[in-house]
């Protein structure tokens, strides 16, 4: 998102504030991305990246900045509940299957004729 935001800058003219804006994304964003996140939310969180990232910005609306920490624990919470809803009425729910799209020596294409009056 900073790339562009500094691309611009620097074609309207504003160069000192596009190096300004590109060197502190590059540097505080970055560290912050590869290094602070997977301390605070941890390495081996068996959680996909886009949910931890929909519970960290969740968390910090919704609770400000305890919600940094609040938000993914929640998501975690909530993954976990649905392993464990899963397993537990595994005979109960019907089976899983996935998606084939029909034959096309099956499968017709019906259409409906316009009538004009």
């Amino acid at each position: 998102v900073w790339v562009p935001a500094a691309i611009i800058l620097f074609v309207t003219g504003q160069h000192l504030t596009a190096i300004l804006l590109a060197t502190w994304c590059a540097a505080v964003v970055g560290t912050v991305d590869n290094f602070l996140r997977p301390m605070l939310v941890g390495r081996d969180a068996k959680m996909p990246d886009l949910l931890i990232l929909i519970g960290t910005l969740g968390g910090l609306f919704l609770f400000g900045l305890i919600g940094f920490i609040v938000g993914p624990i929640v998501c975690g919470l909530f993954l976990t509940v649905w392993d464990i809803y899963g397993t537990t009425f595994r005979e109960v729910l019907p089976p899983v299957t996935s998606f084939r799209p029909p034959d096309r020596e099956t499968s017709t294409i019906v259409t409906r004729e316009s009538s004009d009056h």
